[in-house]
């Protein structure tokens, strides 16, 4: 029976993920998320259902739109997919629970914004903000221990990503400041600078392998959504591991 909730757990997210692709490229643009329906960005056609299944669609057509032939972005089926898996994973981990809903809300604002800010360099307050009350709710249903570390944590996100934006006179955008400030509602002081600690690391080596394969310069923006991203999933899951292990060193 587990695993078919895990398999119908990935079949939702999916469907979610296509959906968090559509926010993630019109919120920050402005437009609505439900009309104009979606549609080619190079011919118009409206799409149908054969265009639209999450993932299969975008294999099934060869990556290509089925009215002008103009090839399909590969981050769309991608970031479906990641959706899905991320989605099951917490179920596996969580089962249904009050921290599950947490790492759904968690999860689906990541992938929007590492959508958004990989397409523009932008995490929209809309997005923020909406998940804003959705998380606080979450975590008093699902209290870390401290049930204040989820106070501290925001403050001491947002603190930390403001002191650097100021000291590096606009080093650091708003919006990854303000997206701290919920990654440490989410995940507590400890989580969330373990958080900004992977991020800039995962950051630094992505950065990297992007300027060498450019052949640009190393004062070429490179979106760090993405890489707070993944640092954030890694330390919602297994933040306490890694904090225990590195204890463990000493």
């Amino acid at each position: 029976m587990e695993i078919a909730y895990t398999i119908m757990v990935f079949v939702f997210g999916l469907v979610f993920g296509s959906f968090f692709n559509v926010v993630g490229l019109r919120v920050p643009m402005k437009e609505s998320i439900v009309s104009p329906p979606s549609h080619c960005t190079t011919c118009q056609r409206q799409l149908t259902v054969l265009d639209l299944i999450p993932v299969l669609s975008f294999l099934f057509l060869g990556g290509k739109c089925r009215g002008c032939g103009q090839k399909i972005s590969w981050i769309y089926p991608f970031m479906e997919l990641v959706t899905g898996v991320l989605f099951a994973f917490a179920y596996w981990q969580l089962g249904f629970s009050a921290e599950f809903a947490v790492a759904i809300l968690f999860i689906s604002l990541l992938v929007i914004i590492v959508v958004s800010d990989f397409a523009y360099m932008l995490i929209p307050d809309k997005v923020l903000l909406f998940f804003l009350p959705l998380l606080v709710i979450g975590r008093i249903l699902s209290p870390l221990t401290p049930w204040w570390d989820s106070l501290l944590g925001a403050v001491v996100g947002f603190g930390i990503l403001y002191s650097i934006a100021v000291l590096s006179r606009g080093g650091m955008g708003g919006g990854d400041i303000k997206l701290f400030f919920l990654i440490g509602l989410v995940l507590g002081t400890i989580g969330s600078l373990l958080t900004l600690f992977l991020a800039a690391v995962i950051g630094m080596i992505v950065g990297i392998v992007i300027l060498r394969a450019r052949g640009q310069g190393r004062k070429t923006p490179v979106p760090f959504g993405p890489s707070i991203a993944l640092a954030a999933i890694i330390v919602f899951f297994y933040g306490d591991a890694i904090t225990n292990w590195y204890l463990g060193l000493w």
